[in-house]
């Protein structure tokens, strides 16, 4: 199982790979679990989390964003933990219903496939409701324990925000795509001038590597490179 260590010790653990990513953040006393992938990984989250040396328990779940192949398992994660969720106040209303709409395609086909995703809706891509605990909104929150700063960073969706940990590395979800070798732009954004605009919030950080919801860790180098590229367009 991959993982990345800070200079303070902090270490972040990839708990889920392939479709989706999610990440298991901990220190010597705290963990915060980052995304949950789709119901169908469950079993392999809980098995890949276990394989994790935890001092103490998973204290809070933080959603990067509320698609469905992120936090359908929220619910369970949430009751079998006894832990609190971290979201954007702007998925208030999805959470409540169940469903957050698929975003808008940023390539032709992708364009297509969302257009289909919308028309099946909630029947494929919904999942359980919860109460969120946390709701993150027009400022920076920091949770002290684990020395993780939360920043809103939408684009790919309103409701999307990224963790920063140790000032050293960004778990960013969607709003940067891993998949191909020399882009970061993902294939669905709802809004592609917020998004390049949430680039450059990550890059004012002292981040050096940004790890997405999808796909391989993102070096600030290609950060950069990617930012001015697109910011000329935006």
């Amino acid at each position: 199982m991959k993982y990345w260590v800070t200079n303070n010790g902090t270490k972040i653990y990839r708990v889920l790979s392939g479709r989706s990513n999610a990440y298991l953040v901990v220190n010597n006393t705290h963990a915060a679990l980052i995304d949950t992938g789709t119901s169908s990984a469950y079993s392999k989250l809980l098995s890949n989390i276990a394989r994790v040396d935890l001092q103490g328990k998973i204290d809070c779940l933080i959603l990067t964003h509320t698609h469905f192949d992120h936090c359908q398992s929220a619910y369970k994660v949430k009751v079998e933990n006894q832990c609190k969720i971290v979201v954007s106040k702007n998925a208030e209303n999805s959470v409540a219903n169940g469903y957050t709409r698929i975003p808008n395609g940023t390539f032709l086909y992708t364009k297509l496939i969302s257009k289909v995703g919308r028309f099946i809706g909630k029947k494929r891509f919904g999942y359980h409701t919860f109460s969120p605990d946390i709701l993150i909104e027009n400022s920076e929150y920091r949770i002290p324990s684990l020395n993780v700063k939360i920043i809103e960073t939408p684009g790919h969706s309103s409701d999307s925000i990224s963790i920063v940990v140790d000032n050293e590395i960004a778990i960013v979800g969607d709003a940067m795509f891993g998949v191909f070798k020399n882009s970061i732009l993902t294939p669905f954004a709802d809004n592609k001038n917020k998004l390049v605009e949430s680039w450059k919030k990550c890059l004012d950080t002292d981040c050096n590597l940004f790890l997405p919801g999808h796909g391989h860790c993102i070096s600030r180098k290609l950060l950069e490179k990617q930012y001015y590229r697109y910011k000329t367009k935006a």
